[in-house]
């Protein structure tokens, strides 16, 4: 399946390149990615579809060490995660596009939505995560890898993203 989800992501995009940037969408919140994401995942969640508006968020794990906001102040929003875990959003406080989350206590990872990138073009989930509550008209056809709720161990999804070679020194 490795080899599958590379030679499809290979066809789409060039490599991309170190420090990537982004925003909100009014701009007033921007910051720069300077540590090659972990990996890249869609979650199904129902927290995450309330949040986004949208049948699932398109994520990336990045270490907190390499993230930063380079304008402005993002708020921030906490709840209990569907799985009981204290999260937490940054967002923009004029236009409320959430930029990251993390959980507290930090466990050293930030959930980036990679909507909020400058440049999406590289952007490539290699699993689905909370399928149980994915929307009934989505078809999940065994591309990515599959959780019916939030993985213990995220090794397989790292792994597999590793794989696509992106960010090769």
């Amino acid at each position: 399946m490795i080899c599958l989800l590379f030679t499809t992501f290979s066809r789409i995009v060039s490599m991309p390149t170190l420090p990537q940037t982004g925003r909100c969408q009014c701009g007033e919140i921007e910051y720069t990615i300077t540590a090659a994401p972990l990996l890249s995942y869609n979650c199904h969640c129902t927290n995450c579809q309330r949040i986004s508006g949208s049948p699932f968020a398109t994520t990336m794990a990045v270490a907190e060490t390499g993230f930063k906001i380079t304008k402005g102040t993002p708020k921030r929003h906490e709840w209990p995660s569907d799985v009981g875990s204290q999260r937490y959003g940054n967002f923009c406080g004029d236009c409320g596009t959430r930029i990251a989350h993390g959980v507290d206590p930090s466990v050293g990872v930030l959930s980036v939505r990679t909507g909020t990138l400058d440049d999406t073009s590289w952007v490539h989930p290699v699993g689905d995560t909370w399928t149980s509550s994915a929307q009934v008209w989505i078809k999940f056809t065994g591309e990515r890898l599959e959780y019916d709720r939030q993985p213990e161990d995220y090794s397989a999804l790292a792994q597999a993203y590793a794989a696509l070679n992106l960010f090769s020194a």
